[in-house]
């Protein structure tokens, strides 16, 4: 009703992270207010906040499966876009084990599962390490996946996975037709 009479700047910031409505809603998974949002002309729905995060970054990493659809549905947004800490939407999704938005990211050819964020840790090093086997499995069978690649500390994915003692990721990992269980570290 406020967006309808002119009275509420869609834009203001609201916290120290320049959260807009938009941002809220998509981290909340509030679909109603995101497709109403998404409706204005006068709202950016790939504007960044001070981290850097769009709300398709939120809503992925959210795991808000029909938001992050929502988002994509509009050519403006950036499916691949990168947070202050070069972490992209599928990264944040594989961070979280979120299987469907990871299917949903990997149907598009526009983003990158294997980019590393600034400690060069990939989307396969975070679910790796985090033990969330679908989402191993989804990037596994990614040719471009490479799952030998070292992160800032010259760790592997197949030493993470081990560190936290993941067996399934470990055995996933291992069966790899790339994997090298003597890549050192």
């Amino acid at each position: 009703m406020l967006l309808e009479w002119g009275h509420a700047n869609s834009y203001t910031p609201g916290t120290e992270y320049t959260s807009t409505p938009l941002l809220w809603s998509a981290e909340n998974g509030h679909e109603g207010v995101v497709r109403i949002l998404l409706e204005r002309n006068d709202i950016n729905p790939d504007k960044q906040d001070r981290q850097g995060r769009t709300p398709l970054s939120w809503a992925s990493g959210s795991g808000h499966e029909t938001v992050v659809r929502l988002l994509l549905a509009r050519e403006e947004v950036n499916p691949d876009k990168p947070d202050k800490w070069c972490r992209t939407p599928l990264l944040w999704a594989s961070m979280g084990g979120h299987e469907g938005v990871l299917r949903t990211l990997l149907a598009r050819n526009d983003v990158n599962p294997d980019k590393p964020d600034n400690n060069y840790r990939t989307p396969l090093s975070w679910a790796s390490e985090s033990g969330h086997e679908p989402v191993v499995r989804l990037l596994l069978a990614r040719e471009e996946v490479n799952p030998d690649k070292l992160d800032k500390w010259y760790l592997t994915p197949l030493s993470r996975a081990s560190s936290a003692g993941h067996e399934g990721v470990v055995r996933m990992l291992l069966e790899s037709s790339n994997a090298n269980p003597e890549e050192p570290d």
